[in-house]
């Protein structure tokens, strides 16, 4: 699926990334290896709406202006603290012929028979990995099969993912994505009981502490004076 966007070149920085904020733009910059990095401006709600499907790894054509569209990714994206908006954006330009490296979102697809027949609970390590490859060859997603745990001992790794030729996996091939936990036993869950009332009841909340500690400086203090006053 392609995904396009169209921008506009920035030529007032400062203040006037404010103003195309009230404008619902959203300020920009465009750059890559051995392109000059410039300032532009995209619409915020024809961002949303890209990037709800897009996300961060899939290329994009962006075309500024009247000018010929070129790869990017979204390299990065901040948002408002308060209102979540994005309020910048960077779009890196990559070339077709030199490979670039990205996170690819973990899709987790199926069902663990150990969770489903066995009372397991599953466990997700991961829910992105990187990858190397040249930009025609970067997966939207990497599906993850969950059927394949069907033992407590199963894991899935890395390693143990499908995707297709050209693609490289940067992190360690062993390491784990998801695999499925025991059920606790009747003994461990009373154990766990016992713990955690054992732990409430040693806790003294600060007001308490204060409580005791304000106390035992008024005895002290009662017990200076009678001691002063049977010198006296």
């Amino acid at each position: 699926m392609p995904y396009v966007m169209s921008a506009q070149p920035r030529t007032k920085l400062g203040r006037r990334a404010k103003t195309e904020l009230k404008e619902r733009r959203i300020p920009a910059v465009l750059y890559g290896a051995g392109v000059e990095s410039r300032p532009i401006s995209v619409g915020r709600s024809e961002f949303i709406k890209l990037y709800n499907t897009a996300g961060q790894s899939a290329l994009i054509d962006v075309t500024v202006g009247s000018e010929a569209p070129v790869k990017a990714l979204i390299k990065e994206l901040q948002l408002h603290p308060i209102t979540t908006y994005p309020i910048h954006i960077d779009f890196y330009q990559v070339r077709m012929d030199q490979e670039i490296e990205a996170d690819i979102p973990l899709v987790f697809i199926g069902e663990s028979s150990a969770v489903k027949n066995d009372g397991g609970t599953l466990i997700k390590s991961m829910d992105e990995v990187a990858v190397r490859c040249l930009p025609g060859d970067l997966p939207h997603e990497i599906e993850v099969d969950l059927s394949k745990l069907v033992t407590f001992e199963d894991a899935i790794t890395i390693g143990s993912l499908v995707v297709a030729k050209g693609v490289e996996f940067i992190d360690d091939l062993e390491q784990t994505i998801a695999t499925v936990a025991r059920p606790m036993t009747e003994d461990e869950l009373k154990a766990l009981e016992e713990v955690q009332v054992g732990d409430v009841t040693a806790v003294k909340t600060e007001a308490e502490e204060k409580k005791e500690a304000e106390a035992a400086a008024e005895a002290a203090e009662g017990g200076a004076a009678e001691g002063a006053k049977d010198a006296a």
